[in-house]
This record gives structure tokens, sequence and C-alpha cells, in this order.
């Protein structure tokens, strides 16, 4: 019997290798295109473990298991050469909304399960620009964020308990536990017991290192976040987890802690034509405690105004009646010119009078700078700036042929205090390359977090040739300042290979122990997080549009 034969034979799932499907599980929404051999769609927990059983069993095939939701990824942490498990097909459960809690699992859509929170008045305050198209596995597996994590944190923030598959083929439970939860598991004789032992064992012995190795910077998805787990108090392996990307085990179960949203929202907007007073704005702003503080270029607005139309439907209004709400934009560019940078932080209430007034205030506290600022009058106005801010992309990537998504640049952090010296830096850098790419650059603000995806056409030989090279400016500038190269979009094939330059030999070497206690005959996502090969990633770049 062949090895699909023996697949199919083994779970209840559906087993795929015919062309059209292997095609389309070759491709996310990163930079790359890589084979799988088959396709797997398991149906319950029970095929997860019979699963791991057949890779250990079948060595000599050079089995592995990649897990996959939605897609979206842009790192192409789903991508692999062997096993990919779809999750979406049969994983797509809401289990349960509590009354500040919901439990998932990992193949439901975001949207989805929004819609069922939303309906107890509760929401997953992490959620990303993606939040449209992207699932709940995928936000784990990157700890993902978006425009609220400046308020509430990342998906880690929210992850309470996990039910993951690991190498010994069994289903476990984790969450934080306390010192004498953490020395009864420790005292466990059995394969839990001993993964205990050791992972504690590393983190407590390198304890000092780890504190010191966390970047510091408010987001960071890259690498293994082993400085979170263990805090002296509370030893809590989903810290670990969130933001792995499949490579130490494989999720079944989600518990979330939810949060009840705020009625009313209201924005102060800044336009910004000179970057030096930045750092002044992020720190007087912050300290009103905005729920969110965004960003767009000058790039992103005139995309915006050119394609005015196409972004109507976006808001799904009339162009009369949203063409008014451009007015003030159009006046000041009449006035004054097109602004560098556009910020809008966010602030919310239950009461509508008070959000406006904390915009007012962050609004009095800036007055000295003799900005242009505005404060919204409507939802609608509201509605307007994050379209703007989540949709401009997308807008620029319909209306540009012959090109496609490049992200390679598109997640790096730095703390807003650097940003005025950054950013002419970081333009210097990108100038020479403007003639092979067309790129916005938008980002949250408030965490110094920025999103650059260039438009390249992947059929000239130049498109790959650039991005090593840009890429390793740009990492080198971000490290310069002390920053990360991934917020929240996570290594993947695109990033993996730069752990060891951000973080040093010695942290990177326990990563690669951490990946050996959880995965020791790599099955698990192998070439991410560790092992990983640029020479590999550039070799898979997508030669087609």
């Amino acid at each position: 019997m062949n090895l699909k034969g023996k697949l199919e034979k083994l779970m209840e799932g559906e087993v795929m290798d015919d062309e059209e499907t292997l095609k389309t599980y070759s491709r996310d929404a990163s930079l790359f295109e890589v084979k799988p051999r088959f396709v797997v769609f398991p149906k319950n927990e029970e095929d997860l473990k019979k699963l791991v059983s057949f890779v250990h069993k079948h060595k000599e095939e050079k089995l592995s298991l990649t897990p996959r939701s939605a897609g979206t990824d842009m790192s192409g942490g789903p991508l692999n050469e062997s096993i990919i498990l779809d999750f979406m097909k049969h994983f797509n459960h809401i289990k349960e909304i509590g009354k500040d809690y919901g439990i998932v699992q990992p193949g439901v859509y975001y949207r989805d399960f929004e819609k069922e929170t939303l309906k107890h008045n509760l929401l997953l305050q992490s959620y990303p620009a993606s939040r449209e198209i992207c699932a709940v596995g995928g936000m784990v597996a990157n700890s993902g964020g978006g425009e609220n994590s400046l308020k509430y944190g990342k998906t880690d923030k929210f992850v309470r308990e996990l039910k993951v598959i690991l190498s010994d083929g069994n289903e476990y439970v984790l969450g934080p536990l306390n010192k004498d939860e953490l020395q009864k598991k420790m005292a466990q004789q059995d394969w839990e017991g001993e993964l205990y032992r050791r992972i504690f064992k590393l983190l407590d012995e390198n304890y000092d290192v780890l504190k010191e190795a966390k970047p510091k910077v408010s987001k960071n998805s890259a690498g293994y976040a082993l400085w979170d787990v263990w805090d002296k108090k509370t030893f809590d392996l989903t810290k670990l987890f969130v933001g792995s990307q499949g490579t130490l085990g494989m999720l079944s179960e989600i518990k979330f802690g939810l949060l009840r949203p705020k009625k009313h929202s209201v924005l102060l907007v800044i336009f910004l034509k000179d970057l030096s007073p930045l750092p002044t704005i992020v720190e007087r702003v912050l300290k009103q405690n905005p729920e969110s503080f965004e960003s767009y270029d000058d790039e992103t607005l005139k995309l915006v105004l050119r394609f005015l139309p196409g972004f109507v439907k976006l808001l799904k209004g009339n162009l009369i009646t949203l063409g008014l709400q451009f007015l003030p934009e159009f006046k000041m560019f009449l006035l004054g010119g097109m602004p560098k940078l556009v910020m809008f932080a966010e602030f919310t209430s239950d009461d509508e009078e008070e959000a406006r007034q904390q915009a007012k205030d962050a609004l009095e506290s800036l007055k000295d700078l003799n900005l242009n600022m505005r404060c919204t009058k409507n939802e609608k106005e509201v509605q307007k700036y994050f379209t703007i801010r989540r949709e401009s992309f997308n807008l620029l990537r319909n209306h540009v042929k012959g090109q496609r998504t490049a992200p390679f640049i598109d997640d790096f952090v730095v703390k807003p205090e650097y940003l005025p010296e950054f950013f002419p830096k970081l333009w210097e850098i990108l100038r020479p390359y403007e003639k092979y790419m067309t790129y916005t650059i938008a980002g949250h603000v408030g965490d110094g977090n920025f999103h650059i995806i260039p438009l390249m056409d992947m059929t000239k030989p130049k498109s790959k040739e650039i991005i090593p090279e840009l890429m390793e400016k740009v990492h080198n500038l971000v490290f310069e300042y002390h920053g990360s190269i991934t917020g929240e979009h996570n290594d993947g094939l695109i990033r993996s290979p730069y752990l060891r330059d951000m973080y040093g030999k010695e942290v990177y070497k326990l990563f690669e122990e951490v990946k050996q206690i959880f995965d020791p005959d790599n099955i698990f996502n192998p070439g991410k997080k560790v092992h990983a090969s640029l020479t590999y990633a550039l070799k898979h770049i997508a030669a087609h549009n």
C-alpha cells in the first residue's frame, strides 16, 4: 500500500494529493511557493494523534506536519514540502462563549467568532487588520495583533488555555501554573513531567539572559517568547506556544479571554508635515490613554484620493456624501500641502461626551506644537480613517497590474522616540529601489510598529536580487535602534534566518534547545524559527505574480 493509502486508512479525515489541491496549499499571503506532498484534513483530535505516530513510524520518508488555518500568513509560516494539515474544514467549531471567555477550535474564522462574541457584548481585542479573512489559529500561531494592541496587547495576552498535541502523540492542556502546581507537574514520572523539568531548568538557569534578551519594544513576534514563560511566580507554557508557528506542536482548542467593547469612539487626527515633533506627540497622546494610535503616510493618502471611487465602495456609501467627508483634507492640501504622516488616536468610552472630551484633552496637550489637527464629528468619519488604514494597500494592489505583494520588510518595530531619526535613514535606504517597486507605509505609531509591503513584478530577475539586499539593510537599521524585525507577523520562511543576528548566538542556541525538547525528531513545521535557510527561502520565491 502506498503512503497515501496508509494515511487514508489511518484517519477519519480526508487525504489529498491532486495537483490542484497541492497548488492551492503551496501558497499563502507571502512571497513563497512550496509544494507539499499531501494535504490532510484532520477530523478530530484522534486524527492528530495518529498522524504524529504515523510520522514517527515512517522516519525513512522524512515526513513532517505543518498546521494551516486560513492561509493569510505573510511570512510563509504554513508552507512546507511534506504534510499540510488544514484545520479549516473540520476544526471550525465555536464551543462556548462564557461571561468573559470563549472556547474555540483553531479553524474558526475570526469574523465568525466575533459575530458570536458580540452577541454577548464581548470582543477579542487583539484582532488584526486581516480580521475579515484570518482564522483564530493563525492569530495564536503568530501572536497576531492590530490597532487595539496598543491598549490591550496582542493575542498572547488573551490566551488563557490551550489544548495541544505534542510529539509523544498525546493531547495536553497548557495554562498558567503557580509554584505548587509546577512542582506537581515536574514530579510526574512520565513524558509530560520530563518535558516540564527540562523546560523549567532551561528557563531558570538562563533567567537573567532571557530577561535581557527580550526586545525593548512594546510588540515582538520574533523567536520564541521564552522570557514570558516564567517570572519566578507563574509558569505559563501558553506564552511559549503563542507565536511559535506550529513548530512545537499542534493546537486543537483555544480558550480566549474576552472584554466588553466601548460603545463610542472619537478620533484626534493629526496631519504631520515634519517628523521632528513625533516623539513629543506620541508621548503626550499616550498619556491620554487612547485605545489605538494609528498612522499612514502621504503615499497612502495620495492613493486614496487617486482611486476615490474604489475607496467609496469600501465604505459602502455614495461618492458625493463620502467625498464631502474629505473636504478637511482637500482644504488642508490647498492651504498647506500634503502631510508626510497622518496620525489618528482613538478615544473610546460608553459615554460619547467622555470620549469626545478625551480627544479634546489630547488635542489641547499638543496645541503649543502648532500642528494641523481635528477631532472627528461622527462614527462615519471614524470609519473613514480606519478604512484608509486597513484597506489602502488592497486598493493599491487591485489597481496596479502586473505586480504582486512582496512582504519582506513588512513588520518592524522601533521605539517611537527613535522615529524622527529612523525614518529619514529608512527612506534613504528605500530610495534607490523605488524604480523597482511601489510601496506605502502604514502602521501602529503608538507602538512604533510599521508595515511596508511593496508591490513588485516578481517575473523580473532584479526583483529577487533586491529582496535579500534590502532586507539586510533594513534589518540592520532596526537592530541599530534596538528594535524587532517583526511585531506581529512572525518569522516563517522570510525572517527565521535572521533570528541569530537579532538575538545573538547564546539566545539562539536556547531557541534550538527548546525546539529539541519539544520536537526531538523535527516533525513539526521544520525550517521555521530554528534551522532556517535563507538560501532555501530565496529559492522558493514564487516566480509568477
